[in-house]
């Protein structure tokens, strides 16, 4: 049965392959994205396959803007039955230079951002857009469902939101947070019949990603050996690996599932390093 999909984020590579395998599948999908250029573009791939969608430009983090999409969805395609809150990210203002802090650190020369520089505003960018940024868009859109069958919600959480990864103390915790979140909503929602549930992806490469996993020749980093030396599965994931999890977790077959957070890690969560 088609369902109206509301993706926040979605003009980004992971929840634009997202829209577009569940415009695939037959439902109506609203592409939502702070730039509309990038919904857009998921927009004219979406219906270059017969698929049904419509790009709308909002910021997550303003209600007014929320609550403009919600009226152009319910205009064009009725009430949402399925929200993904896909929005999120980090910044360099939240990130240490080092994955340790070492003897010498604090009156090196280097331009070196240790844990003591951390900048205020760019740990709260992180955790208001990750946090605040799923919050928001669930109090708006949920409210479309309440009264409904069949209706549930997707958060993006992440596998550094139960082992924090090094340099990235914001994002790690900015997840947890929505973690912690997809389970208490799922209590609270329970008696109106909202399902809520969330992804937890390993690593992923993306265009916010690639610099930090790769060289520019394409060759691993660092960082990027370390990962998949701790990755049973060898390699990063595709964004079309988060498709038949994201079925499942929004179809009739997980009725009796909320409140889970689902590894798509490629075995990160199994491995001890050892």
């Amino acid at each position: 049965m088609s369902k109206v999909i509301i993706i926040t984020g979605a003009g980004g590579i992971l929840c634009g392959t997202l829209a577009t395998a569940l415009a695939k599948e037959g439902h109506k999908v609203a592409v939502l994205d702070l730039k509309e250029t990038a919904a857009a573009r998921v927009v004219d791939q979406i219906k270059e396959i017969g698929g049904q969608a419509i790009g709308i430009a909002c910021n997550v983090l303003d209600r007014k803007s929320l609550i403009k999409a919600r009226e152009m969805v319910r205009e064009q395609f009725g009430s949402c039955d399925i929200l993904i809150n896909g929005a999120g990210g980090n910044h360099p203002k939240g990130t240490t230079t080092k994955s340790h802090l070492f003897m010498g650190d604090l009156e090196s020369k280097e331009k070196l951002v240790t844990f003591f520089k951390l900048d205020p505003d760019g740990i709260g960018f992180v955790f208001n857009l990750n946090f605040i940024g799923t919050l928001l868009p669930t109090q708006i859109f949920a409210e479309d469902m309440v009264g409904k069958k069949d209706c549930s919600i997707v958060n993006i959480s992440s596998m550094s939101a139960y082992r924090p990864l090094t340099k990235i103390p914001a994002y790690s915790g900015a997840k947890a947070a929505v973690t912690n979140f997809t389970q208490w909503l799922a209590v609270h929602f329970a008696p109106v019949g909202i399902r809520v549930n969330a992804l937890a992806p390993g690593f992923f490469l993306t265009d916010q990603n690639r610099k930090l996993l790769t060289q520019d020749d394409g060759t691993l980093s660092e960082r990027g050996r370390t990962i998949l030396d701790h990755t049973p599965l060898n390699r990063f994931g595709k964004p079309e690996d988060l498709v038949g999890t994201t079925l499942w977790l929004i179809g009739n077959d997980s009725k009796f599932v909320t409140g889970v957070v689902v590894p798509i890690d490629g075995g990160v969560s199994a491995f001890s390093g050892a």
